[in-house]
């Protein structure tokens, strides 16, 4: 179910910031949104009281443990648009019906996204495929970033399910998303290295070029 909140654009600015570094003290979200650090501390509060965020004391460093907070998964469905959303309860009268038509439509929204994604990325060096493919995957609600870790290495991260909902419940999802980087950068061996639905805070897909290509 899509949890029902109102966020302010602060709260929501407070959660994508969360989203993107995995984790932060009030005082390193005041300094990234220019705001005071009692400020922060209370959309913090609101942002807990809704379950979107919650916390854990840093005893790593001296003197007074820090607060660091972290959003939930509650937060999922919060940056999908509406164009990506899926709608499950569909799904399972599909996989009622007949099992093995979740995979093919899984398969038939990849190609689909495929075939758009092939005109952005036709004729364009890897890199540029990469920061293009990173794009896309932003606009669907992602909020995906990538970096170039060597020569012929790069990663995209993505700091936000979509799909949240489906990828829980139909494991088709997620190998569908795999499959379609895949297919766009045939050259390079792509693989997921991190996975939300596993515990970790990002999906992060390593793209590494083949030594010869």
């Amino acid at each position: 179910m899509k949890h029902a909140v109102d966020l302010s654009p602060t709260q929501r600015h407070v959660l994508e910031i969360l989203k993107r570094h995995g984790e932060a003290t009030p005082d390193e979200l005041a300094i990234a949104l220019e705001i005071s650090s009692s400020a922060v501390r209370q959309h913090l509060g609101a942002l807990r009281t809704a379950g979107l965020v919650t916390s854990h004391k840093d005893h790593g460093h001296p003197g007074r443990p820090a607060e660091r907070y972290r959003a939930t998964t509650l937060t999922e469905p919060l940056f999908a648009t509406a164009a990506e959303s899926l709608p499950i309860e569909l799904l399972g009268h599909m996989e009622a019906e007949e099992p093995a038509l979740i995979g093919r439509v899984f398969d038939r929204r990849r190609h689909q996204m495929v075939d758009v994604a092939e005109r952005r990325l036709a004729g364009k060096p890897v890199a540029e495929q990469v920061a293009i493919l990173t794009e896309l995957l932003d606009e669907q609600g992602h909020l995906a970033d990538f970096e170039a870790v060597a020569e012929g290495h790069f990663r995209i991260n993505l700091h936000n399910c979509a799909i949240w909902a489906v990828a829980n419940q139909y494991p088709q999802a997620c190998a569908s998303e795999l499959d379609y980087l895949r297919d766009l950068i045939p050259e390079a061996n792509v693989q997921r290295i991190t996975h939300k639905t596993s515990g970790a805070h990002t999906c992060a897909y390593d793209i590494h070029l083949d030594a010869d290509t």
